[in-house]
């Protein structure tokens, strides 16, 4: 009975632990953002760029280049509204197709999928700001 009731505590205490270095990294708001912007991300890019930000070949890049979406950062947005009719460079290859644009979503979307994929996929460690975006928008 003894030992059960160690291995309990035990867990509850590893379990709080957990809990704090999660929110310890990022807040409650950051974490609304990532969850929202994963929601956007299934429903508007995912099917090109992969359930993991891992593109599709040589035809749509990935979104996994940390270094990419940093020197990015204030043009993502854009990119995203507008589309992308350039030949862009991503982790050492080159991508030629296409982006069509998503002018449907709004800047808080834009805000939320670009927090997912910086996050989640980029190693950013804070979320995309509504006026980081709606700055870039008006670029």
């Amino acid at each position: 009975m003894q030992t059960r009731i160690a291995i309990f505590i035990a867990g509850i205490v590893f379990c709080m632990a957990a809990m704090h270095s999660c929110h310890a990294k990022h807040d409650i708001k950051t974490m609304q953002y990532v969850t929202n912007g994963e929601k956007v991300y299934r429903a508007h890019c995912q099917n090109c760029h992969g359930g993991q930000g891992e593109g599709l070949g040589k035809l749509y890049p990935p979104l996994t280049d940390p270094q990419y979406l940093k020197e990015n950062h204030e043009l993502l947005p854009r990119i995203i509204r507008y589309g992308l009719r350039d030949t862009i460079h991503v982790s050492g290859n080159t991508y030629a197709e296409n982006m069509p644009a998503i002018p449907e979503l709004t800047e808080i979307d834009i805000a939320y999928v670009l927090s997912y994929i910086t996050i989640r996929f980029g190693e950013a460690e804070k979320k995309y700001e509504l006026d980081e975006v709606k700055a870039s928008l008006k670029r």
